[in-house]
């Protein structure tokens, strides 16, 4: 096929395909000018192939991009270096977010591996707090498309929608409807931020490889009355659908990708609201691969630093009483796997149900509340006392050793909840888990302040270092991003088709164990940020394992080496050779019968 009768649409769409096969690298230039696949200047223009200054010479002239690009050549490690400074010059964290955004825009590989080796700066800029801030000015920093906008309109036709994304890879799918991002609300369409910053952590903290990650936003409508009213605003502009088209379009999405990609397609539910996320996960989680992180991982993070505390206060899980404030989706799915951790020490679910108290806006969770404001995944939580909406007083009757804050109520733990958990613990357990710091229930300086430092505390998003009477603590943070990556990557290594919670449990434990004395001296119940690689990586083996241990992995051959199988599921974080390998034959084989060398050539043997 002539080159001029394929558009550069077509090019880029096998383009694509190629380098979801892996063969991207390996096409010479002729062949981009004879099939009409790549040309050399797509290296430049395809972010999943642009080296930027760090095509060599041999490159350019090969490709037809040499005069493109300035002469000088860089190294990978230039490059990055480069980028550091860059990003260092800019003062607000959300030129850092755009920044990043627009280099993977142009260079994909140069973009995760500056997540990848900075990830205590980085991460803070994509993903928790930052991204929040993008997600409510995604409208102005929008640029180019980087996931899938499914929207009501587009019923009956979802897997033609999703026939458009060009990668036919897709082994991961981080899927939000926007209605309840982070701490914020009703994000609507601009939510997208979340997916893809989720996605961006994928290959950054576990290796999964990009094109193997879609993200996806189901736009049915936002309630938000400043987006409908804004003409910046990226979305539908109409009130949210709810009911039963909304539920038929997610059953819709759901079955079109695994027809699109296939049973073991992994698809992670994120932000929903509390209803819909509780029923989603309970409709899909037996028929689908899927779970969800603001039930499952939120759940699984929290309990690693619960498992990490005992080191400390030198108690079973079954021997504490958690009082939680807030019963949405991360309390509940916090306290659901608190029950199993207590079941695998020998509890049974009714004796675990009854350590876990739990405060929402109307009050104690009672069974008085039942058939008012109680959905059925509270339930089992209600106790059968009197109502009360003081949670203070609640805080000395029951004596908790656990507050867990999820709540989005800044200052909900007070001086005075604060003291009276002093008073009853030698050494009072804090998570202060709502996000972003400016909705924390408290600050870790309130915490370690009134319990006169005797708190272990973690909270939701990043905190500065406390100082107090010459000591310095460090604030864990209960960041989902130790979960998700690596679950998901073991997932997708074993080909487990169905996720339980006892993955999340698992997940848990790995996590606690890389927890040394020397971070718990510090205050920390959770790894440092810079061992979270190697965390999930870790989570991932483990999570392979538990697959083949409970016959849930559909890959086979069961491999002696789990560890080496869920390597080679791993993303390459070099730069590789953009032109096709060569070699040499013996001689005799273009000239077998001494004739000349050149087959071209007139001249007669005289």
């Amino acid at each position: 096929m002539s080159l001029l009768l394929v558009s550069r649409s077509q090019r880029i769409f096998k383009l694509k395909h190629l380098i979801s096969s892996n063969r991207a690298p390996t096409i010479n230039r002729t062949f981009f000018e004879t099939n009409g696949q790549i040309r050399g200047i797509d290296h430049l223009r395809e972010p999943k192939l642009n080296k930027g200054l760090a095509f060599t010479l041999n490159e350019r002239q090969s490709l037809g991009i040499h005069g493109l690009l300035p002469p000088k050549i860089r190294t990978l490690d230039e490059q990055l270096e480069l980028c550091r400074i860059v990003i260092s010059r800019y003062k607000e964290d959300l030129n850092k977010y755009v920044y990043l955004v627009e280099l993977h825009d142009r260079n994909e590989k140069l973009f995760f591996r500056l997540l990848t080796e900075d990830i205590e700066k980085m991460m803070p800029i994509v993903y928790t707090p930052t991204v929040g801030l993008a997600c409510q000015k995604f409208g102005v920093i929008f640029r180019r498309p980087r996931g899938l906008f499914v929207t009501i309109n587009d019923r009956g036709h979802v897997y033609e929608v999703l026939k458009n994304w060009p990668e036919m890879d897709v082994r991961a799918i981080v899927v939000t409807d926007g209605e309840r991002i982070l701490g914020l609300g009703d994000l609507g369409a601009q939510g997208m931020g979340i997916p893809v910053g989720k996605l961006a952590l994928y290959t950054a903290l576990a290796g999964v490889k990009p094109h193997q990650c879609l993200p996806m936003l189901i736009d049915v409508g936002t309630n938000n009355e400043e987006f409908l009213n804004d003409p910046l605003y990226i979305g539908l502009k109409q009130k949210r659908v709810s009911g039963e088209e909304y539920d038929e379009l997610i059953d819709e999405f759901m079955a079109a990708a695994v027809k699109r990609y296939g049973q073991n397609t992994l698809i992670q539910f994120e932000d929903f609201g509390n209803k819909n996320a509780f029923k989603f996960l309970a409709r899909y989680r037996d028929t689908y691969c899927t779970f969800n992180d603001d039930i499952q991982g939120t759940a699984s993070i929290v309990v690693a630093g619960l498992i990490a505390s005992q080191k400390i206060v030198e108690k079973t899980m079954s021997e504490h009483t958690f009082l939680f404030f807030g019963a949405g989706e991360a309390a509940i799915g916090i306290a659901n796997l608190l029950v199993r951790a207590m079941e695998s020490e020998g509890m049974s679910t009714e004796q675990a149900c009854q350590k876990i108290w739990m405060f929402d806006k109307h009050g104690l969770l009672v069974l008085e509340r039942e058939k008012e404001n109680l959905d059925a995944h509270m339930v089992r939580y209600a106790k059968d006392i009197c109502p009360t909406k003081d949670f203070l007083a609640i805080v000395k009757e029951i004596k908790p050793s656990v507050l867990i804050g999820a709540s989005a109520v800044a200052g909900a733990f007070n001086e005075e909840v604060l003291k009276s958990m002093r008073e009853c613990n030698e050494r009072p357990i804090i998570f202060a888990l709502s996000n972003p710091t400016a909705v924390a229930e408290c600050t870790p300086q309130q915490a370690y302040d009134v319990t006169e430092g005797t708190c272990l505390f973690a909270s939701g998003s990043p905190f500065p270092p406390v100082q107090r009477d010459g000591k310095t603590f460090i604030t864990g943070q209960g960041n989902n991003a130790y979960v998700f990556p690596g679950v998901a990557l073991g997932v997708i290594a074993s080909g487990i088709h169905h996720i339980s919670d006892d993955i999340f449990l698992t997940a848990a434990q790995v996590i606690s164990r890389k927890v040394s004395e020397e971070d718990l001296s510090k205050g920390l119940l959770y790894p440092p940020l810079s061992s979270i690689k190697q965390c999930s990586i870790e989570i991932a083996v483990a999570v392979v394992e538990y697959a083949y241990k409970e016959g849930i992995a559909s890959r086979y051959p069961e491999p002696e080496d789990k560890l080496a199988l869920v390597k080679s599921h791993q993303y390459c974080f070099r730069y590789e050779p953009s032109l096709p390998a060569t070699w040499a034959w013996p001689e005799q084989h273009f000239n077998p019968h001494g004739a000349s060398k050149d087959p071209c050539s007139n001249n007669k043997q005289k």
